[in-house]
Parts: C-alpha cells; sequence; structure tokens
C-alpha cells in the first residue's frame, strides 16, 4: 500500500518488543514509522512538521500517556491512539473527550492497529488543512486597513452598506468602495463566505462582539 508523505507514525511504547512488532506491522502498510521508549524522548523530537498519528502507551515510565496528551493538545495535527493493557474508564473518558482518536486494549490485532492509526491520520490531516486556511485568512486581514478592518466587522455582522456608512459616519458610496477593498484583499466572494471563515478562524479581528445575521449563514 502506498502512503503519502504525511502518512507519519511515531510509536511511544516501553516494550521494546511490542513496539518493534508495532512498528513493524505500520511499516509493512508503507507508513513511516519512528519508535520512542517513553515520552520524554518523543517531546525531544518536536516539533513535528505537518500531521502525523502518535500511538501511545498509557503506562509509561515517567510522564505517562496521558501527560503527553495534555502537551500536544496545542498541536490537533498529531492524533492520538492510545494502547493500554487496563481498562481504567476515566482514563479512556478523559483521553477521548481530549480528542483521541481509538484507545486500543492490548493484545492489539494488525487489522484493528492499521484501521485506528488510518483516522487518526485523517483527523491530522484535516486538522492540518483547517490551521492552513486560519493562517492564510488572519495574514490577510492583516493587509487590512484600520477603516477597512471596521467595515469587516460590520459586515461579518450582516450590516448593509447604509448601515455601515451610518455607524462610520461616512456616505453609502464610499462604505461601498471600503467593502470592495475588504472582498478583494480577504479573497472572498460573497459575505456569506467572509463569515464562514471569519467564524472558523475564532478568535478573529474580524468578529463583532455582537450576534451575526443567522440568515447571512447560508
Amino acid at each position: 500500500m502506498t502512503k503519502s508523505p504525511s502518512d507519519t507514525v511515531f510509536v511511544v511504547e516501553r516494550d521494546d518488543d511490542l513496539r518493534a512488532r508495532l512498528s513493524r506491522c505500520l511499516s509493512a502498510e508503507g507508513f513511516a514509522v519512528r519508535g520512542f521508549s517513553s515520552a520524554e524522548s518523543f517531546l525531544e523530537s518536536l516539533p513535528i512538521n505537518g500531521p502525523a498519528c502518535v500511538v501511545v502507551d498509557q503506562h509509561l515510565p515517567g510522564l505517562s500517556g496521558s501527560d503527553l496528551q495534555r502537551q500536544l493538545l496545542d498541536n490537533p495535527a498529531l492524533a492520538m491512539v492510545f494502547i493500554t493493557d487496563s481498562g481504567d474508564v476515566s482514563t479512556v473518558v478523559r483521553a477521548m473527550r481530549d480528542g483521541a482518536v481509538d484507545f486500543l486494549m492490548k493484545p492489539i490485532e494488525s487489522e484493528q492497529l492499521i484501521a485506528a492509526v488510518t483516522r487518526a491520520l485523517h483527523k491530522g490531516i484535516r486538522a492540518e488543512t483547517k490551521r492552513q486556511v486560519r493562517d492564510t485568512f488572519l495574514s490577510r486581514v492583516e493587509l487590512l486597513t484600520a477603516r477597512e478592518r471596521q467595515v469587516a466587522v460590520r459586515l461579518v455582522a450582516g450590516r448593509s452598506n447604509k448601515q455601515i456608512a451610518s455607524e462610520l459616519g461616512t456616505t453609502e458610496k464610499t462604505a461601498k468602495v471600503h467593502r470592495g477593498h475588504v472582498m478583494a484583499k480577504l479573497q472572498v466572494g460573497s459575505v456569506a463566505e467572509l463569515i464562514r471563515l471569519a467564524e472558523e478562524t475564532r478568535p478573529s479581528p474580524i468578529v463583532p462582539p455582537i450576534p451575526i445575521d443567522p440568515r447571512l449563514r447560508r
């Protein structure tokens, strides 16, 4: 099976034999695999560019799998699959609530592992795509002048050109010109698209402190 360059899996497992077996299984499926015996040694490899899957033993020496997950919460492109030899329900619930893709009980079947890793990589890719969209949009927002940003905030709130002109103390024609500049600089084709991007990139400097007209979400 041919994998893309983003299909990288990090196996963080204290047992040398199990780590080697899991790594061989994943490598045979075409994944790029790196193994670590502890969370600490894995953290030393950071930062990691792009989406990836972290298969982590919950009961590691030193930092546990849950400890590692908490340290990676600010990087959702690193999707996690837990493995364990005990069924601690509270730990499972907490891990899943914090974004874990799966919690596999030992002994682990190859098909089960591959399916979980595949789901995790898809999740990581989606998270990375969302981050890229956010970064691109926010970089465009930085191109707006102070006045254009004021107009953008009001467009996101559903204000018409006439309302924007009244609130900013200018003419409707001038408000319309500023609106054109905003749409061009942000590279959006409609107010609905602008609202969607603004909401997807929260916290955003152009999301208004007032409710958005729900009729404009379409």
